[in-house]
């Protein structure tokens, strides 16, 4: 077993069982599902809506570096520098030499997951800047010294309680655990660093080929401020965050708003195509953007996965998976947790090592089901499953499939094994001791299904 592996086994095994843990993100799912189903009522045909956003993010994958090649002409053209990471190396190199360039000191940053997956925050730190996160949920985990619990609520793990505390301990300022008084409190703490701020770090939601322009969609505005305010903006965005037209808008940003949070839209949602323009009141002096491959060729590559691409990062698909619920978001161990990272951290972050994640499913077809784009992310999970069994293969899972294949291929081995698995079914009732009890991994936590009394083959004989 890899280290991350046996590290997630053993997180999941204390989390499952802590339920506290689970009350709170059970809690904090169900008032999602009411508003989600809700807002999704609001669409003419959400059947449909699925369908045309499956169909807008096929094409434009499927075309991908034409839509880039526009895209950084136009941004290029109102003088916005643009760069190309292959790697989060490069892409962590390329922001460190602007941070030197400018001397900076404190660098801003909206919420971004690329961020996380290259671990950015990581090297600037190292590197002696400050760097303060602007949104109120990752900068709460920020104080905390954890990596964002969930794609789109990083810290809803976590308590008004908790949250007072930490304020107190790490701000020296918590009036009560009413969450304005707290959002306050981190609001002036905020304010500050944006004035002292050199550097304006963003992700971005989408980015628009047809008009050169970076959308960003968040409710707090502290995007707006990271934007606005420093002299340098830096954006880092995913290479698939492509769509062809700004019209695609008009259906993806309600769709984000309302799988991502159950809103009917996000309350600021802002689109950059440069840098501060003659005439302009406000906007960075320099803009700047760093489009990020970091193994999604390698992804669009593969025409099986390729669809995977189209993730609009809306978080609906760990909010329906009872592995997520159970588990929490941490255990995962990488930037993206629940069914959307267990298919694609294998490909970002090395199949051998990561692999487990796809196994730590139900395959119950939830995130299928609710995926905005029409992701097949269980199919998905499955072939995670076959390529790492070819990969890697386990002697002792050949062995058992090939003896087991012998025997269900027997009509007399298979009908001497139902006659001792009802004799041992018997014995395994009164049995206490995991070594006597073959199957103890599954009945620790769960009973086995009892085996028919008659087999068809038995009724079919006993009728002639």
């Amino acid at each position: 077993m890899t280290a991350p592996a046996a590290q997630f086994t053993t997180d999941a095994r204390r989390l499952s069982a802590d339920l506290r843990h689970r009350g709170i993100i059970q809690t904090a799912m169900g008032k999602y599902e009411v508003v989600r189903d809700q807002r999704k009522a609001g669409f003419q045909d959400w059947q449909g809506a699925r369908e045309l956003a499956a169909r807008t993010k096929f094409q434009a994958v499927n075309h991908l570096g034409q839509h880039l090649e526009e895209l950084a002409a136009k941004l290029e053209a109102r003088g916005t520098q643009v760069h190309w990471a292959g790697t989060g190396a490069q892409a962590r190199e390329i922001i460190l030499s602007i941070l030197r360039e400018k001397q900076a000191r404190v660098v801003v940053k909206s919420k971004t997951m690329t961020s996380e997956e290259i671990h950015l925050n990581h090297a600037m730190v190292e590197a002696g800047y400050e760097v303060v996160e602007s949104d109120l949920g990752e900068f709460i985990v920020q104080l905390r010294g954890e990596a964002p619990y969930h794609l789109v609520f990083p810290s809803m793990h976590l308590t008004r309680g908790e949250i007072k505390d930490l304020f107190a301990e790490k701000l020296h300022d918590a009036p009560s655990d009413n969450p304005e008084d707290l959002t306050m409190v981190a609001r002036r703490v905020l304010r500050q660093k944006y004035l002292q701020a050199d550097i304006g770090i963003t992700g971005a939601n989408f980015a628009i080929a047809e008009t050169g322009m970076i959308s960003i969609t968040e409710n707090e505005g502290n995007a707006r401020l990271t934007a606005a305010l420093p002299k340098t903006m830096i954006t880092l965005v995913g290479i698939e965050k492509i769509l062809p037209r700004l019209a695609d808008l008009g259906l993806f940003l309600p769709m984000l708003a309302v799988m991502g949070a159950g809103q009917a839209l996000t309350g600021y949602n802002t689109f950059y195509g440069g840098p501060r323009q003659p005439g302009e009141s406000d906007g960075p002096e320099e803009f700047h953007v760093v489009f990020l491959d970091n193994q999604r060729t390698a992804l669009l590559a593969d025409a099986e996965q390729r669809d995977a691409l189209g993730c609009i990062r809306c978080g609906a698909c760990l909010n329906v998976c009872p592995i997520f619920r159970n588990v929490g978001g941490h255990t995962y161990g990488t930037t993206y947790g629940g069914p959307i990272g267990s298919v694609i951290t294998p490909h970002l972050r090395g199949l051998a090592e990561w692999k487990h994640l796809s196994d730590a499913s139900s395959l119950c077809g939830a995130c299928t089901e609710t995926c905005p784009v029409k992701i097949e992310l269980h199919h998905h999970l499955l072939q995670n499953r076959r390529n790492g069994a070819q990969a890697n293969p386990s002697r002792f899972q050949k062995t058992a499939f090939k003896l087991f294949a012998a025997m269900a291929n027997n009509a007399r081995w298979w009908s001497l094994i139902t006659q001792l698995a009802r004799v041992g079914q018997v014995l395994q009732k009164p049995v206490k001791s995991t070594a006597l009890d073959p199957a103890s991994a599954w009945t620790k936590t769960r009973d086995l299904p009892p085996v028919a009394k008659e087999s068809f083959r038995e009724w079919w004989k006993k009728r002639k």
